[in-house]
């Protein structure tokens, strides 16, 4: 066994316990979740045509990348934190880490403060409480939050078979609301008058735009592919069904955002899109006392996944903190982090600030590790080399200056083309700061001799 100080554990092959059905719920159950509807009546405001294209473009080419990363766990064993030891460095990859922790966290408070809201419209059919938003609202936010934060510890408490566990059950519910999600959309309008409608020019997204934030949102899935790929003994299912439960579940989800949000602004008269969350087209459209709690559950299978990327991303960094207590700490913090919505009074605000920041950072990380293993660096995702601070890995002091400037490059693209009107009414930034970031990556690591034997 290796001794260093940065040894971590690799998954056996007789501890692999995830079949196809596993993996697709846990991938599936990830997108469909209340973030993922959030988002959908986010880049509703592309149009139901331009919004379902960029979701099926930016779903698509995110989901390759998680393939590809899912392959690495698959192969190695390995978290995707531990992974970036390889591109980063070994203290490098604390970068990527504090990354993933602060984008697992988010989603974790993204996702319990839609719940949360949920029980709010319950405890005011129960016990009259004023809904957020009018004054005493904040009341039921905080008891939802609390609750929430509890049925989280619970479902991780024992681990990836507790996560296992909360996928299997949840997902099955998820396809069941989808389903009458839908009955009760085209109840209201019909499919030919969402496709004419039109958004108000004034609060129309550009596609551009809305392919970033759908990438966004797809690409924080990719850094905690390994998380759970390490869990399979079979390649294909490493590969296959992260991609098409993660791709199934944001479609599904994204269309059900995307309708509802058009649906109640042709009923209303008024596109608003602080109307993109749940808990709020589903009380307008009348869905009703079970609808809230599917939500409530739906927020439970998502966090599953979060919880377990974030603590394993906490673990790469405090490396004497237990897995188990890592569930927790994240746990908490994240409850502590949904509490801002009220604190600044914009649920919407701070969501779109979140996604700007995951779409910046993410690209280029992503497209830095996957040049990385499959181009430069293969032969040396052993858990000995990934582990040793006098190795190929240990770099300059412990990090990769060549991946470090890349990123910061990679960054510095996407603020710079993010608000270029021709990229935002087209391709958005995000794919091409990633391609860049690839490019840069491969050629600074051939051109300073840092390339190793890929065979």
């Amino acid at each position: 066994m290796n001794n260093s100080k940065y040894a971590f554990r690799v998954i056996p092959q007789d501890e692999r316990n995830m079949n196809y059905w596993d993996m697709f719920a846990t991938w599936f159950g990830a997108n469909a979740n209340n973030g993922t509807w959030f988002i959908g009546g986010v880049v509703a405001a592309c149009g139901l045509i331009g919004g379902t294209t960029a979701t099926l473009i930016a779903g698509v080419l995110a989901y390759i990348f998680l393939s590809m990363l899912g392959y690495v766990g698959y192969q190695t064993g390995a978290t995707n934190t531990v992974l970036s030891r390889g591109s980063f460095g070994i203290r490098g990859s604390i970068i990527p880490s504090l990354i993933n922790i602060t984008l697992f966290l988010g989603w974790t408070a993204v996702n319990t403060f839609i719940a949360a809201t949920s029980l709010a419209f319950i405890f005011h059919s129960l016990f009259k409480w004023p809904l957020f938003g009018h004054p005493g609202g904040n009341l039921g936010m905080i008891v939802g939050i609390g609750i929430m934060s509890v049925l989280h510890i619970l479902s991780i408490v024992a681990g990836q078979r507790s996560v296992q566990l909360v996928e299997r059950i949840g997902v099955v519910l998820v396809i069941i609301f989808v389903i009458l999600e839908t009955i009760v959309v085209f109840k209201n309008v019909s499919l030919t008058d969402l496709l004419h409608y039109r958004i108000p020019a004034a609060q129309k997204m550009p596609f551009g735009l809305g392919i970033d934030t759908i990438a966004a949102a797809s690409l924080g899935w990719v850094t905690g592919a390994a998380d759970f790929t390490r869990f399979t003994r079979k390649k294909h299912v490493a590969i296959s069904a992260p991609f098409w439960g993660a791709l199934l579940g944001l479609m599904s989800f994204t269309l059900i955002g995307i309708c509802t949000t058009i649906s109640v602004a042709m009923t209303s008269g008024s596109y608003d899109p602080n109307n993109s969350d749940p808990s709020i087209i589903a009380n307008k459209l009348g869905l009703g006392f079970i609808a809230m709690i599917v939500i409530v559950l739906t927020s439970m299978t998502a966090n599953a996944v979060n919880i377990q990327a974030g603590a394993s991303a906490l673990n790469n960094v405090f490396h004497k903190v237990s897995f188990n207590k890592s569930l927790v700490i994240i746990t908490i913090v994240s409850m502590l982090l949904t509490f801002v919505p009220l604190l600044n009074g914009s649920f919407l605000s701070s969501f779109t600030s979140f996604l700007d920041y995951t779409g910046m950072l993410l690209g280029p990380i992503i497209a830095i590790m996957c040049v990385d293993y499959f181009l430069l660096n293969r032969k040396n995702y052993t858990p000995q080399t990934l582990a040793n601070p006098k190795g190929q890995l240990w770099y300059q002091g412990g990090y990769n200056v060549i991946a470090i400037v890349t990123l910061v490059l990679g960054v510095i693209l996407y603020l710079v083309l993010k608000n270029m009107p021709v990229i935002k009414e087209t391709v958005g930034a995000t794919f091409i700061s990633m391609i860049f970031s690839a490019i840069v990556y491969y050629g600074l690591s051939r051109g300073f001799g840092l390339e190793k034997n890929t065979k």
